[in-house]
């Protein structure tokens, strides 16, 4: 029965998102602005209106006269001219008092639904003998007044039809809207062209990684990105700095391997074909003791090619490498009482001189319990028997120090030089058990401890010193290191 691969849907692109929500709000802001554009440009145009109608309104107003006894106007030549000026519409005119007794012009010219404050004019639309108009009414005391004992007010009202009004508002409102219209359109031509240009860099590096050599692993480079990306390829380049070191180690591992136990193997083969084809039991014995020696050997050097490749790996996956506060104190104890059942087979002085006070150094328990059990396996390997093998632990203000000396031959200067270099072994361990890994597998865990190893035969006697010299922090390793001690 054969299976069809799922096809994960494919995520939206940021291009077809930014403009989704970028072209929408533009557009509904566009509009809200050409609403309020056109909405100004109405109040506009009736505030301009409105003041020629409030200069003909003061016109009249100061050519109406009630000192004859009766409602009188004048018309000067100034009004004449406004009555010409407004030729292409209808004007209308009203002059009469509030009750209506005296009336001169236009007869039932609409009054406002609210009353009128005197000596402020007031507009409104309406409508006068079927006609749409603007009405501008003014209302003042009479002076002197018409009726004895009562005051009374006199009406001036002014009204034009809108065709000339409508005319220049709709001239105006094609011209605001066209132009608001080609400000929406050039708006959303730039969006779009700054979401393209802006979103290049990251077309570009899709091409560039898309273009990549399934091997290349180089950093991504980061120039013409923007920032807001630019986390984002530092991330990949770790990430890819880490594939790269595991990458690495496996191939190491893997030459090392192919390199050291092709010849271990091969000779147990060929041991185990010459074992089968003989009779008798001495030389299959000796035979047999042969490939034990073979297999304590091979078995011994893939020990330590894994130790080593754990150490090199230990810093490279993610949250693999999470230090945590290791007394030297009790992690020497532990390795000198586990290597005491090999240094008595030697009689060998296995011994220790630690501080009273715990000595704290932030790390890998497992890797430190590694690298010293190396260091002091090899002292008891090459201190002669009867010799001393001495773990110490120091502090010194804010170094810690973590040696293993022994009563041995030491090692030339050209060795101590060549120190940790991978299945190289010194003068003194040529004829020695081993895989000349040790050294190596030391050199990586205090790599990855940020601590060095040194190394240097000891003054006034044979033997060697080994220690490893960890630096330590002024905050977290301090507080750490009295937690430990109160405990």
């Amino acid at each position: 029965m054969s299976t069809r691969p799922s096809t994960r849907p494919r995520n939206r692109s940021l291009k077809a998102l930014l403009l989704e929500r970028l072209i929408p709000a533009l557009v509904c802001v566009m509009l809200v602005a050409l609403w309020l554009s056109n909405y100004q440009l109405r109040t506009q145009v009736d505030m301009a209106y409105d003041r020629s109608l409030a200069g003909a309104l003061r016109s009249i107003d100061h050519n109406i006269s009630t000192a004859s006894g009766g409602l009188a106007m004048e018309q000067p030549y100034l009004l004449l001219e406004f009555f010409q000026l407004t030729a292409n519409g209808h004007v209308y005119y009203r002059v009469a008092t509030e009750d209506g007794l005296a009336e001169i012009g236009n007869p039932g010219l609409p009054l406002p639904d609210e009353p009128l404050v005197s000596g402020q004019p007031h507009f409104f639309y309406a409508e006068y003998e079927g006609e749409p108009v603007r009405v501008a009414a003014l209302a003042r005391p009479m002076d002197p007044p018409l009726y004895a004992n009562r005051g009374g007010r006199v009406v001036v009202q002014v009204a034009e039809s809108l065709e000339s009004r409508r005319d220049f508002l709709q001239s105006a409102l094609v011209s605001s809207v066209g132009r608001d219209l080609a400000v929406v359109v050039i708006s959303l031509l730039v969006v779009i062209w700054s979401v393209f240009i802006s979103l290049r860099p990251l077309e570009r590096l899709k091409d560039d990684m898309g273009r990549r050599p399934a091997d290349d692993l180089s950093p991504v480079k980061a120039d013409g990105m923007p920032g807001e990306v630019e986390p984002l390829i530092d991330a990949v380049n770790l990430h890819m700095a880490r594939f790269t070191a595991q990458a690495r180690v496996q191939r190491q591992f893997l030459d090392d391997a192919s390199h050291q136990l092709r010849t271990p193997l091969s000779v147990l083969r060929t041991q185990t074909a010459y074992a089968l084809r003989e009779d008798d039991p001495q030389e299959i014995r000796a035979a047999l003791l042969a490939m034990q020696e073979g297999l304590d050997h091979a078995v011994r050097t893939t020990n330590q090619m894994l130790a080593l490749a754990r150490a090199k790996d230990a810093t490279l996956g993610e949250g693999a490498a999470v230090f945590e506060p290791v007394d030297l104190n009790a992690l020497a104890g532990s390795v000198a009482r586990a290597l005491l059942p090999a240094a008595r087979a030697r009689r060998l002085d296995l011994g220790m001189d630690l501080p009273e006070r715990p000595v704290v150094v932030p790390g890998l328990e497992w890797l430190l319990r590694e690298a010293l059990s190396n260091l002091v396996d090899n002292a008891i390997r090459y201190t002669p028997e009867g010799g001393e093998v001495t773990v110490r632990v120091a502090q010194d203000g804010a170094t810690a120090r973590l040696m293993v000396e022994d009563s041995g031959p030491g090692m030339s200067p050209e060795d101590l030089a060549r120190a940790g270099v991978r299945f190289r072994r010194g003068a003194a361990g040529k004829n020695k058990p081993g895989a000349g890994l040790g050294l190596a597998i030391v050199e990586a865990i205090v790599q990855t401890h940020g601590a060095r190893l040194a190394m240097a035969n000891r003054e006034g006697a044979p033997g060697l010193r080994m220690t490893l010299v960890f630096t330590l922090g002024s905050g977290l390793d301090a507080a750490t290191h009295h937690e430990i001690a109160a405990s």
